[in-house]
């Protein structure tokens, strides 16, 4: 009888922690969107000033060459 009312008090407290825990990750999932919005626009941000263009250009395209590393390695 005290075994059973105890293990009851125990899923009580068990299931209200779990409870607790989905809300804490809801409120990060939430925090974490935010945050991935916030730096995609300060991102579009800096690359449309100019003066963070003149320090940061943006990379030019390499062309690739006609010949692949295999050929070179093999001699052909």
């Amino acid at each position: 009888m005290v075994a059973a009312f105890l293990v009851s008090i125990l899923l009580f407290y068990l299931i209200k922690a779990g409870r607790n825990l989905q809300i804490i990750c809801k409120a990060l999932k939430d925090s974490f969107k935010e945050s991935e919005e916030f730096v995609a626009d300060l991102k579009e941000r800096l690359e449309d000033n100019i003066i963070f263009r003149i320090f940061f250009p943006r990379p030019s395209k390499k062309r690739r060459s006609g010949i692949k590393k295999d050929n070179i390695k093999k001699g052909h």
